[in-house]
């Protein structure tokens, strides 16, 4: 099992290597022991952070509001927090015909 998401009771905790200004927010694949993802936005006045939250939310199903990041917010490298239960992130990197 890769080690860029851990599940858990209450949700799941996925690691995001962010790629801001990107020409689509995409899935790019593993990056290490992240999840890299590239942002069609700039990486100016929480832009980028607003553009990973929407997109994760859009991708996993699950309600913006239930979608936090908990460490990173002004670098590249994230921990984000989904607060629900069940979920399988391993269907994000499946996903990749999804344009933004």
């Amino acid at each position: 099992m890769s080690c860029w998401y851990q599940t858990g009771g209450d949700g799941i905790t996925i690691h995001v290597h962010a790629q801001p200004g990107a020409k689509r927010t995409e899935v790019a694949g593993l990056y290490g022991d992240c999840l890299k993802l590239r942002l069609a936005s700039p990486p100016v006045d929480g832009k980028a952070n607003e553009c990973l939250i929407e997109f994760l939310a859009r991708r996993l199903g699950v309600k913006r509001g239930q979608v936090i990041i908990i460490r990173g917010m002004s670098s590249r490298r994230k921990t984000v927090f989904v607060a629900v239960a069940g979920l399988q992130p391993a269907a994000l990197l499946e996903q990749d015909d999804e344009k933004a």
